[in-house]
């Protein structure tokens, strides 16, 4: 004998999420398991999407399950969050039968699934720690992009046969920085260049000349330049999400880390 499927969500909504619209599909379960379907379709602009609040709370719908991939479901969860039980799916997740789908179908099954408690729900945390993650995955991509600039910086001084990066462990440390301004300025090797080198560096004098024989072009050094001034605003950038993150509440104020 077939088993049953217990119904956990009497009253529920399915919505399937798009860029500028959703479907929202109310499935009403009576004490019969006979289940009624209200449809509606609405915009996601705030003002519908208030609109769309107060069609399930006059429905006395609390527990709503969405589909959505990419960010589109982020203004509708920010309003329904406040009066509703919430479940984010993955599309995956709800996958309906291959056949002649519509944005109505794929909402109504939605619902069928959800009624049942058939559906994963993702995982959302509170909203002051959602803000944090936002300046934190930002802040990682501000590393990225410093990273990249590093290496472009480099391909500069290869072009140009300067083999900085044979003599120091870091081509932006304090020497490095220093034997580098110096040679954008000149253009060539022709400086003395041993007051700036650090006690502690391991390469020779004549290492770090015979890793400075070469000719920096206008066109590289011009170049060299603009990188460094991206990289110094980068750096500004990322000092300044760091402190946006510690004027959040103390329930989320931590060192920027990237998550």
């Amino acid at each position: 004998m077939a088993g049953t499927v217990d119904i956990v969500y009497p009253v529920c909504c399915g919505m399937d999420v798009h860029r500028d619209f959703l479907v929202a599909c109310i499935a009403v379960t009576d004490e019969r398991s006979h289940t009624t379907h209200q449809m509606r379709r609405f915009s996601t602009f705030a003002g519908d999407l208030r609109r769309l609040s107060d069609w399930l709370a006059a429905s006395n719908c609390r527990d709503v399950c969405m589909e959505s991939s990419g960010k589109y479901w982020i203004p509708v969860f920010n309003i329904l969050e406040k009066t509703c039980n919430v479940c984010l799916t993955h599309p995956k997740y709800v996958k309906a039968i291959k056949g002649k789908k519509t944005d109505k179908k794929d909402a109504k099954w939605i619902s069928e699934l959800f009624k049942c408690d058939l559906v994963r729900s993702s995982f959302i945390p509170p909203p002051l720690v959602r803000q944090l993650r936002d300046l934190c995955r930002y802040h990682g991509k501000l590393t990225y992009m410093c990273a990249s600039d590093k290496n472009r910086a480099q391909n500069c001084l290869t072009m140009c046969n300067f083999k900085l990066d044979s003599v120091f462990s870091n081509v932006f440390g304090t020497s490095a920085t220093r034997v580098l301004d110096a040679l954008i300025e000149h253009g060539n090797s022709d400086f003395d260049f041993t007051p700036m080198i650090h006690g502690h560096c391991k390469a020779t004098v004549e290492e770090i000349r015979a890793a400075l024989d070469g000719e920096l072009v206008p066109a590289q050094a011009d170049k060299l330049n603009l990188i460094r001034k991206h990289m110094d605003y980068l750096t500004y950038l990322k000092d300044s999400l760091e402190q946006i993150s510690l004027a959040l509440p103390k329930s989320t104020n931590r060192k920027l880390i990237s998550l």
